[in-house]
């Protein structure tokens, strides 16, 4: 996968270039997920936050006073909070917002958004290596993620037994895991 600049990803986005959102949303929409779902959202929140700070930000770099100060992502993630927040409080009257759970907590933007980038690396390393195996592999730990039983999977692939298809699987997640474990870059999300 290309990789762009912030520079590159706003000047897209001033352009409206469905290429660069449709970039943004493959590479950022994970970490918007992981904070929205962290903090009692589901998946339909999380593409709701992240469709209306898209919104947020395609309207802003039209500003000719817009200039960016922070990471595109710190940027993504800071307007995803905010509006999220703003959802809960509607929501929920009282203590159960972000702000009283993070004083109580005693968490801060920053640790949430250094969990964030953590969390998009380790996302970025799994899909790194899963898209390096063999279809096969990608195939059988697809459905495997989709609830299919080892029979299920045996049929599906055309395997002769379900037993077969159970090793399969089980060498298939070894192999993952272990080339996943060995990535350097996995040093940088402990």
């Amino acid at each position: 996968m290309i990789h762009y600049s912030d520079s590159a990803i706003i000047q897209g986005l001033k352009l409206h270039s469905d290429f660069i959102i449709k970039h943004v949303y493959k590479e950022f929409f994970p970490t918007i997920k992981f904070l929205i779902k962290k903090n009692t959202g589901n998946e339909e929140d999380a593409e709701d936050i992240f469709q209306e700070s898209l919104l947020v930000i395609l309207k802003n770099v039209q500003k000719e006073e817009f200039y960016l100060t922070c990471s595109f992502l710190t940027y993504l993630y800071s307007i995803s909070r905010n509006l999220w927040m703003q959802r809960l409080k509607v929501k929920r009257k009282g203590m159960d917002n972000f702000e009283a759970l993070e004083k109580f907590f005693n968490i801060s933007e920053a640790d949430n958004i250094e969990l964030a980038e953590v969390e998009q690396l380790r996302y970025k390393i799994y899909r790194d290596h899963f898209n390096a195996m063999e279809k096969d592999c990608q195939r059988i730990l697809l459905l495997s993620m989709q609830k299919y039983s080892s029979k299920d999977i045996a049929e599906t692939m055309g395997y002769s037994s379900e037993n077969y298809a159970k090793t399969k699987k089980y060498n298939c997640k070894e192999r993952l895991k272990k080339s996943i474990m060995e990535d350097p870059r996995m040093s940088e999300t402990f």
